[in-house]
């Protein structure tokens, strides 16, 4: 294994293409498998779910909620340990999670055993995807930032885009061997891809963005600290305005983002009355204006204040989430998914690299897990409002207003998220210092 990593070392220092770029495409390939086969599938296995057992749209709705818990309580604690020991082994944990979770998900006969492995799931993903992947790069780049992220979640809109063909499976297959096969493509791709992954770019001998190489015998955790410029702790970065203001701006975000995605094909099925392929073509309009929108990230994300694009991006997801509500015909269903779509893809890498900005890097993964504990609201109440508005009513329109004016709101919350001043230095290392 050292051998191994030595050689990956010489190579990466000789290459034309910095390293922290391969470590972008295996995020992304990360973010295509977990999209296409759950996240951006779920509201498929939904429908099949209500279909085969009965269950109602509150109680499945209960499982994507549980999973928000899981994963504001997890953040924390995730984020911690990635700073302190790195990220490989919780990603190879999750990766087996998930592979084994997806298995487990095609055996089950009760909404209990539903709840229990897609937790199993949904813990693998965290631990394996998108969070430790987020870390790693916020210490790859920084001039590059937004790019590289944008590159990276890219990858969850590209495997959005798979969704029609996760139905086709469904239909002819079954949710339970489609379920069962995908437990074994998790495993089999995901293993191959945490190996790329290297926690900082001093460790092999790399600086951030790919530029001259770092001062001899600076490596390692002292580099990181050394090129963490007006880094904030965790201690310093929640005592900020700005910290509390763009974790309440996403989780305004999260209220729509997390209910299209559990309802909305329930809504056009049930609401609109349009088939389970045509919701899945509305799903891939979805991913692929996402797509754009990443796209569009990664070109203007390190130039104009991340700032203002999210407020816009704010105002354009509740102008989706209100054509989805009261659409009445396919135009405004994929004008709306356009919207949400696109505002979805922009958005967000910027929440990602606006707190690398305004936070450094020295605690990022505290700080970003921290913050889920705050975004997870948004998640669990999307889903959950929706609903239960829509066993209620006999229909998701009004909760689908409700949560588009809430959502427009949080807007609000990014233009007040100003750059905090920088840090000052904790009492006893100014004592040390002194």
């Amino acid at each position: 294994m050292e051998l191994n990593d030595t050689a990956t070392r010489l190579r990466a220092r000789s290459s034309k293409v910095f390293y922290g770029w391969w470590i972008v495409a295996a995020g992304f390939g990360s973010q295509a498998i977990a999209a296409a086969l759950l996240q951006r599938s779920q509201g498929l296995y939904v429908a099949v779910l209500r279909d085969e057992f009965g269950w109602s749209k509150a109680a499945l709705s209960g499982a994507f909620s549980l999973q928000q818990i899981e994963n504001g309580i997890l953040g924390p604690v995730q984020g911690w340990l990635i700073d302190r020991f790195g990220p490989k082994l919780s990603m190879r944990i999750g990766v087996l999670m998930f592979g084994f979770g997806f298995i487990g998900f095609s055996q089950i006969h009760s909404l209990t055993g539903y709840y229990v492995v897609y937790l199993v799931m949904a813990l693998g993903t965290s631990l394996g995807g998108y969070f430790p992947f987020t870390v790693v790069l916020v210490n790859w780049f920084e001039k590059r930032r937004a790019r590289a992220l944008a590159s990276f979640q890219m990858g969850g809109a590209v495997g959005g885009l798979l969704v029609v063909v996760v139905a086709l499976a469904l239909e002819h297959f079954g949710w339970r061997t489609t379920a069962f096969i995908s437990g074994f493509i998790v495993i089999a791709t995901g293993l191959p891809l945490v190996q790329v992954v290297r926690t900082r770019p001093q460790d092999m001998g790399l600086r951030v963005d790919g530029e001259s190489a770092p001062e001899p015998g600076i490596t390692g955790n002292d580099a990181m600290a050394a090129g963490a410029v007006d880094g904030f702790t965790l201690k310093q970065a929640m005592r900020t305005s700005a910290f509390w203001f763009i974790s309440f701006g996403h989780g305004s975000a999260l209220l729509i983002v997390a209910a299209v995605q559990v309802h909305l094909v329930l809504h056009l099925e049930d609401d609109l009355g349009y088939s389970l392929a045509l919701a899945a073509t509305a799903v891939a309009v979805i991913q692929a204006s996402q797509m754009a929108g990443t796209f569009l990230g990664s070109l203007i994300g390190d130039k104009y204040d991340k700032r203002f694009i999210s407020m816009w991006c704010m105002l354009s997801h509740s102008v989706g989430m209100l054509l989805f509500a009261v659409a009445q015909n396919e135009l405004m269903v994929f004008s709306a998914a356009i919207l949400h779509g696109v505002a979805w893809g922009l958005r967000g890498p910027m929440m990602a690299a606006l707190r690398a900005d305004y936070f450094g890097r020295v605690a990022y993964g505290a700080i970003l897990g921290t913050s889920s504990l705050i975004t997870m609201f948004g998640s669990i109440a999307g889903p959950l409002v929706a609903g239960y508005l829509a066993d209620q009513t006999g229909s998701y329109e009004e909760g689908f207003i409700l949560l588009a004016v809430l959502s427009g709101m949080g807007s609000v919350f990014f233009w007040l998220s100003k750059r905090p001043q920088p840090p000052q230095p904790e009492p006893a290392l100014a004592g040390r210092e002194a």
